[in-house]
């Protein structure tokens, strides 16, 4: 077994480690109902996490608009399970609202990339937080509905979609969806997150990661060697957009009521998933799960020192950061733990 094969499998036996002691805890009754609502929302942002760092990290283009990805995958499943609640059966329909996400995350990554992966650095990062911005303004803005002559769209109101007295508004402007069945629970979510791993650690390891992350380390090598460097990156901003979409059917099936506010998917949600990838490592997609899990939960599980919750958690960002990026705990860590990769350094001793 190789190196990369070891440490991608380390990355799913860890998952599903947590998700087993979880579990046991949940059956013994030593998780308080508080925790178990938060079990979901981990596994999201963790999804979200992975699918940002596969941006910033392997590709190397700094994107802030990953959350209007989510936003979408989190609307779009969630239109369908209204409007087929009564039609389809739930497993199917849960299926297929997936799908609908995350095809529909990708298509707007895709059209998005096309303008928005022209641009680097300072200016990438405005624009995809443009896109951000522009979704969820959008979405506020509409008035979707259905009766028994079809689908009603508006900008203007509820009361200008014309429908019959027995028709169903399903998205209702600023007020959002209602009503969006609630499908998701922790299995889902961790299921979810390992299908993300696995599709992110074998793209890396592939000859297309590769080539992405050539471009990330000196785009014009990269293309002097003949790496098409347009259609990678193109791959690899649409992969990501999908990831992010799956976040979003996650995030849509556990809430009552889903709305394009800018608590879930505004400039500050973005900032907190790049945070995430930061304070991961970015590159490092096993460090941006379990920065995600520990940053996420911290806050609500130090709600019980009221005045100095905020403080310890400034505290533990700080000491992550040190950990990750100060040189001489980088060095330290290369010392300690480089050793455990016996076959390369025999090779180097033998030689």
């Amino acid at each position: 077994m190789n190196k990369t094969t070891k440490s991608n499998l380390i990355t799913y036996g860890i998952v599903i480690a947590a998700y087993i002691i979880v579990e046991i805890l949940m059956l013994t009754g030593n998780i308080s109902s508080h925790l178990k609502g938060l079990l979901v929302p981990m596994t999201y942002y963790a999804v979200i996490a992975v699918a940002l760092n596969l941006c910033v990290g392997i590709l190397g283009e700094l994107s802030i608009g990953h959350c209007g990805f989510m936003c979408i995958g989190a609307f779009f499943s969630a239109f369908f399970s209204r409007a087929t609640e009564n039609s389809i059966p739930t497993v199917p329909r849960f299926i297929l609202a997936f799908i609908i996400g995350i095809a529909f995350a990708a298509l707007f990554g895709f059209l998005i990339g096309i303008p928005v992966l022209r641009l680097k650095g300072d200016y990438l990062a405005i624009v995809t937080l443009a896109f951000g911005e522009i979704i969820k303004n959008v979405i506020n803005a509409l008035y979707i509905g259905i009766d028994s002559k079809g689908i009603h769209f508006t900008m203007k109101s509820a009361l200008d979609l014309g429908m019959e007295p027995d028709g169903d508004i399903i998205v209702n402007g600023a007020m959002g969806i209602t009503g969006t069945p609630h499908n998701a629970n922790f299995t889902v979510g961790i299921v979810v997150l390992l299908i993300a791993l696995f599709v992110v650690q074998n793209l890396i390891n592939s000859r297309d990661g590769r080539a992405i992350m050539a471009i990330r380390d000196n785009y014009i090598a990269a293309e002097a060697t003949g790496i098409n460097v347009t259609s990678y990156k193109m791959m690899a901003f649409t992969i990501s957009a999908a990831i992010a979409g799956a976040a979003g059917v996650l995030f849509s099936h556990n809430i009552t009521t889903l709305t394009a506010s800018s608590q879930y998917f505004g400039f500050n949600a973005s900032i907190m998933i790049l945070v995430y990838v930061v304070l991961g490592g970015i590159g490092n997609i096993r460090g941006s799960v379990i920065a995600a899990c520990i940053l996420y939960l911290l806050p609500e599980m130090l709600r019980g020192f009221n005045t100095y919750r905020m403080l310890i958690y400034s505290i533990v960002l700080i000491v992550m950061m040190i950990v990750n990026w100060s040189p001489k705990v980088i060095e330290w860590r290369k010392k300690t733990f480089g050793r455990m990769n016996l076959p390369w350094r025999k090779a180097k001793e033998v030689a």
